[in-house]
């Protein structure tokens, strides 16, 4: 499951803001409701991720972290401007075709796993490749590939009923990084695991992005957020600030995290400046299951 980081043009570690954005937010505004009930979820945001860029999304609750992620993902639409995936224009795009780049480019990591019951974890991770064509047999390699470098390779077989909740949250993390996802986006994704699982999966989010793909993840933990090269700081559905990450280089998967920002909000310490699927609809009793796959067309 090894992506192809040549795709899109070559990746500069050193400075991935020199490729053109994998993901662009173009002063996106969400509004719920209307009247006295409007709620301004989003308000103008400005926002692109980079090939190779991990960007960390921190706030208080209710500040629009969420639903950024949903909005970037194709989950959801905003009610002003526009997002780009790979420099297509989501709303420009049919229902099919939309589902199609959601299964292909995007990998999504839900708080609550959208796991399908029926669907034992290789089953589970494998269902988006054999929607794309890819045999039976071959999706099976490339789930248990992704099942051994998340450390539960013992799970293939497993129903998500029989996993805890830190099992199903790899297993999600798993189905999201298979095949060539070039966005990665995860809402809290080590909120059901221990430190140190957390911080692997963490490492291998990393590897992603020094691979090629661009990540954009939403987080409470600040020793988290030190992961990433950006964060960027919500605040009533804008963007407060943003601060540069405290990583240096590329970072080996064995190496110490970064020490924690200096505040609860991910800020650096070190006077740095301030300079986001589901699998959707199926013709059989998948309904919404989620997992980077959209609707599929019979």
């Amino acid at each position: 499951m090894q992506l192809n980081s040549s795709r899109g043009g070559s990746v500069s570690h050193s400075d991935p803001t020199r490729s053109a954005p994998v993901l662009h937010l173009a002063n996106v505004t969400r509004v719920h409701g209307r009247g006295a009930a409007e709620v301004h979820a989003l308000r103008g945001v400005e926002l692109a991720v980079h090939p190779g860029e991990f960007v960390a999304v921190m706030g208080p609750s209710g500040s629009g972290k969420s639903t950024l992620l949903t909005l970037a993902g194709g989950l959801d639409a905003p009610s002003e401007g526009e997002i780009l995936v790979e420099g297509v224009a989501l709303g420009g795009l049919s229902r099919g075709r939309l589902a199609d780049l959601r299964r292909r480019s995007i990998g999504y990591v839900f708080q609550d796993y959208n796991l399908i019951p029926a669907l034992t974890a290789a089953e589970n991770i494998s269902l988006p490749r054999e929607l794309d064509g890819v045999s039976g047999r071959a999706a099976r390699r490339e789930a248990l590939a992704a099942l051994e470098e998340l450390g539960i390779g013992e799970l293939a077989d497993r129903f998500p009923d029989d996993m805890s909740g830190g099992q199903q949250q790899r297993v999600a993390i798993a189905r999201a990084l298979i095949g060539e996802r070039r966005l990665v986006l995860a809402d809290e994704p080590t909120g059901a695991l221990d430190s140190a699982t957390g911080e692997a999966v963490l490492a291998v989010l990393r590897a992603r992005c020094d691979a090629g793909a661009a990540a954009m993840m939403v987080t409470h933990e600040a020793a988290h957020a030190s992961w990433a090269d950006r964060v960027v700081h919500l605040k009533d559905g804008a963007v407060a600030s943003e601060s540069h990450g405290r990583r240096t280089g590329k970072r080996r998967l064995t190496a110490e995290p970064p020490s924690a920002p200096a505040d609860g909000y991910g800020h650096a310490a070190d006077g740095a400046g301030h300079s986001a699927t589901g699998t959707g609809q199926t013709s059989g009793d998948f309904g919404h299951a989620a997992g980077g796959f959209g609707e599929v067309s019979r």
